[in-house]
């Protein structure tokens, strides 16, 4: 009597609270983990006023890991927006191509990607797995640009970068470990070409073109609200 008395109530525990691993529509999403920018070099070169495109020339620039933030609000069920924030990435620019002693350590550089994407959760919400798939916009913008000592000393100056809009594409996964709290990875791919721009004595105003296209590659946690 007793044990069908216990299996009752756990059968009732159990139909009375379900437990939700998923999105519904007006869910907050809120994650917070490690992200790393990885720029994907694709066309670069270094130009002059005083030569023209400096022939054989590029530039590269250097990864960078900081706290990633995404604040995400559900739409519908299954259809989502989010919001790509951090705290500022570091890169150094470097270039090479150029007149002997010029080339090496440019200068460094700060920057924010904020990313909007609309997102796509195809699994029904019984399942613990929530893979998603998204696309948007990225804004880039860079600021306290830094010549190194050594380009200061060789005339550098008047270092100036340009600010990016492009399309960004998503991907991730969340595992709901509870009905609140997730785990998460994704990963963005953005479209970033920027163009920076410095005075040197001989050279005149050098231009530097990159085409960045990150990879941004983010492991954390969440919170659904």
């Amino acid at each position: 009597m007793k044990k069908s008395l216990v299996i009752a109530s756990m059968l009732a525990l159990g139909t009375a609270s379900p437990f939700a691993h998923a999105y519904k529509a007006g869910d907050f999403v809120v994650r917070a983990g490690a992200a790393r920018v990885a720029p994907e070099m694709g066309g670069s070169d270094v130009s002059s006023s005083a030569t023209g495109k400096i022939a054989g020339s590029n530039a590269t620039v250097s990864d960078d890991t900081q706290l990633g933030l995404t604040f995400g609000y559900m739409l519908t069920d299954h259809v989502g927006v989010e919001l790509l924030a951090a705290t500022p990435f570091k890169h150094s620019v470097s270039v090479k191509g150029l007149p002997a002693g010029l080339n090496g350590k440019l200068a460094t550089i700060e920057q924010l990607p904020p990313t909007v994407t609309l997102q796509y959760f195809p699994l029904d919400s019984s399942s613990k797995w929530q893979p998603y798939v998204g696309a948007g916009i990225n804004y880039t913008t860079f600021f306290n640009e830094d010549l190194t000592d050594g380009r200061k000393a060789q005339g550098f100056s008047h270092l100036d970068r340009e600010d990016s809009w492009g399309l960004a594409l998503q991907a991730g996964i969340d595992y709901m470990l509870t009905d609140r709290v997730v785990l998460n990875a994704a990963v963005w791919r953005i479209g970033i070409d920027s163009h920076a721009t410095a005075r040197h004595p001989v050279l005149g105003k050098v231009k530097v073109s990159v085409e960045i296209d990150p990879w941004v590659y983010m492991v954390g946690i969440g919170y659904k609200f």
